[in-house]
């Protein structure tokens, strides 16, 4: 996993993993297991899953990377207390999970603390064989 500046200003947490290298078949493999950590995580709160793949591709004008066959986002939120009106802007979180031909790209928006950061990156950690 590491940590790219995207768009010179959104600090954002990438991983790409080979099909060959997870378990996982497909996006919604992921999804259900990211479901699952929220779940068992003692203030996360699931909120919904979009798919952002077929909202793009229902539209006239659309674009889709060449050997993506799936794109999700996964919603949640981690927020036990709200100590000022701009927490909001970085709530709730979201993963984003692509499916490609042969492998997958997971990423998220750096998060507000140190410990749900790291919560994060060991979920998607996980995803590994």
């Amino acid at each position: 996993m590491k940590k790219i500046i995207f768009k010179d200003k959104y600090p954002v947490y990438t991983m790409q993993i080979l099909k060959s290298k997870t378990r996982f078949k497909n996006a919604d493999e992921i999804i259900k297991y990211i479901k699952e950590k929220i779940k068992q995580h003692p203030i996360a709160s699931y909120i919904t899953v979009f798919d952002h793949f077929s909202h793009t591709k229902s539209l006239s004008e659309h674009k889709i990377m060449e050997d993506m066959v799936d794109a999700k986002n996964i919603i949640f939120c981690f927020g036990k207390e709200i100590p000022t009106a701009k927490i909001l802007a970085v709530r709730p979180r979201s993963i984003g999970i692509c499916e490609f031909t042969d492998q997958f790209e997971i990423n998220f928006l750096e998060a507000p603390k140190e410990g749900l950061q790291k919560e994060l990156e060991s979920w998607i950690e996980g995803l590994k064989d």
